[in-house]
């Protein structure tokens, strides 16, 4: 007899798994479009659906030790759906491969002084092409850990790759010797491209305007540090657009802070609090969502000079210098 009759069934039974909350930040698009390989087309077709993604994953694995129950090939079971699991990892392991090739490629090409809009287009094609297979790389983790957990709920054992380390975003039975290799080349990466200097941080909501208030406090800022670094919460439009696009029209490095998938519906939150451990000296902050009044709230803590824009201070005529928050 099969133990799930419908469904619905499924999502009952694995309402609980740990890697469920990770659906949400691995299937959101961060990028405008996506390029998996350097000889395809850019797309801008939608991420999957995070619920069906997540009721796939569920019902393929499930399924199958729904099927083989109370049978002479029950002890299959556990055995196939290794397999399954396997097959996202392997996956997303060839990514992560494919990933670093990518931004080698990226890193030779932006130490080139090349001012022609051939090169410029090259470093945009192989920046797009990096963040597309870390997106995919990060959702197709997502899907195996998930994956896992079914696994784990239906053997009492989790799911562990025959070699090498198993590591994701969310950190779901991840190793301690993994995480301090790759925080070992993290740190090397950092060394290696990180720009230093006074840190200056910009965040606002996407559907933010007003251009010229972030350019001229931005320009304002800069005459008294000429060393900034600009630090953006990475939205592709909005208030963080406008100062990449000062940035780049300054000369002014700039470290765009992605959110991290692995914190779930804290990613946000999580960002805040890294941005306001690196000591900025100043940010501007414009109206958006809640994630925006907690930076504000952190930064007020402790004590960054602060300049807040709100959509009301532009309903009529009104000095762009902003308003300075103590």
């Amino acid at each position: 007899m099969a133990r799930f009759d419908t469904f619905r069934d499924f999502a009952t039974h694995y309402a609980d798994l740990t890697s469920a909350e990770a659906f949400p930040a691995a299937f959101t698009a961060e990028i405008a479009s996506a390029q998996l390989s350097i000889v395809e087309e850019p797309t801008s077709a939608d991420m999957p659906d995070e619920q069906q993604a997540r009721a796939c994953v569920e019902q393929m694995t499930g399924d199958l030790f729904t099927l083989l129950a109370d049978t002479r090939l029950a002890p299959l079971a556990p055995r196939i759906a290794w397999g399954m699991v396997h097959s996202f990892h392997k996956v997303a392991h060839y990514l992560a491969a494919q990933e670093d090739d990518a931004a080698r490629e990226l890193g030779e090409l932006a130490r080139i002084s090349d001012p022609s809009e051939i090169h410029a287009a090259q470093i945009e094609d192989r920046q797009r092409l990096c963040q597309s297979l870390h997106e995919a790389m990060a959702a197709i983790e997502c899907m195996r850990d998930h994956a896992a957990e079914v696994y784990r709920v239906e053997t009492g054992r989790p799911w562990s790759a025959t070699g090498g380390s198993r590591t994701s975003r969310a950190l779901t039975a991840s190793q301690i010797e993994a995480r301090d290799f790759l925080a070992a080349r993290a740190q090397e990466r950092r060394e290696a491209h990180a720009p230093s200097g006074p840190l200056v941080v910009v965040s606002g909501g996407s559907n933010w305007t007003e251009i010229d208030a972030i350019w001229n406090r931005l320009d304002l800022i800069h005459a008294r540090v000429p060393a900034m670094v600009l630090a953006t919460t990475a939205q592709q439009k909005g208030a963080d657009l406008i100062a990449a696009r000062w940035a780049a029209a300054r000369g002014v490095p700039s470290v765009h802070f992605r959110l991290e998938r692995r914190h779930g519906n804290r990613a946000g939150f999580k960002r805040n609090e890294q941005l306001v451990n690196l000591r900025p000296v100043e940010a501007i902050i414009c109206e958006g969502s809640g994630i925006q009044a907690n930076l504000a709230q952190r930064c007020r803590a402790a004590g960054v000079p602060l300049t807040i824009y709100r959509h009301s201070d532009f309903a009529g005529d009104r000095d762009d210098d902003g308003k300075e928050v103590a």
